[in-house]
């Protein structure tokens, strides 16, 4: 049960004072519990990948975050130079404000961008819609968006915003997409149950910094 938990578990550390040391010890913790992936800050990539050559354990970084307010041109260089380094993963947060704008076909080119260049190396990508700042029309007009852009994974939260992840914004992202994407929960999910909970409402993927401790309640 340990691995298969673990299996889904992007395992992060995203705080703007981690050091190198943290980062060791988060590949070295990933690469003992084959976490799906490490996910760190663009500047840790290179490191990440060093610690974690020949683990069964992806790298993943974050793009445009954690506002998404970069301009889209940012956004594919930031993700073209993660993979030139060796990152197999990228998150990239949408255009919050282009989407509270209902600016659609500019929030729609930008993940499409981000899409285009990534999968040109065959990396996946999840769109962070950052749901607390979002009612509910919107978090689902960016499902739509994210999907019709062709993107992996829709994404809850950077972990930045003012919550995190919700059942219930789990569920609504599960039912925008169906079964064609993966739906990511993160921010502020720090036990089993929390993760179990966000499985049963349509999490196929859990980004979380306890994720030790998570996996070792499982039994």
């Amino acid at each position: 049960m340990k691995a298969n938990i673990a299996a889904m578990i992007d395992h992060t550390l995203l705080k703007p004072d981690a050091t190198s040391s943290d980062i060791r010890k988060l590949c070295a913790e990933a690469r003992k519990y084959v976490f799906a992936s490490v996910c760190v800050n663009p500047c840790w990539v290179k490191l990440a990948v060093a610690e974690l050559e020949g683990a069964e354990v992806s790298v993943c970084t974050v793009i445009g975050f954690p506002l998404g307010a970069n301009a889209t041109e940012t956004k594919v260089f930031e993700t073209k130079l993660a993979l030139d380094q060796g990152a197999r993963e990228v998150d990239m947060v949408l255009n919050i404000g282009e989407l509270k704008s209902q600016n659609e076909a500019y929030v729609a080119a930008d993940i499409r961008a981000v899409v285009e260049a990534a999968h040109a190396k065959g990396v996946i990508v999840k769109v962070i819609l950052e749901t607390a700042l979002l009612h509910d029309t919107e978090k689902a007009a960016a499902c739509r968006l994210a999907k019709l852009a062709d993107a992996d994974f829709v994404k809850t939260s950077t972990g930045f915003g003012p919550s995190g992840a919700t059942v219930a914004d789990v569920s609504l992202m599960r039912r925008a997409v169906g079964n064609q994407m993966g739906v990511k929960a993160s921010g502020g999910i720090r036990t089993l149950e929390d993760l179990q909970n966000m499985v049963a409402a349509g999490a196929t993927r859990i980004g979380a910094s306890a994720s030790v401790r998570i996996v070792e309640s499982s039994q």
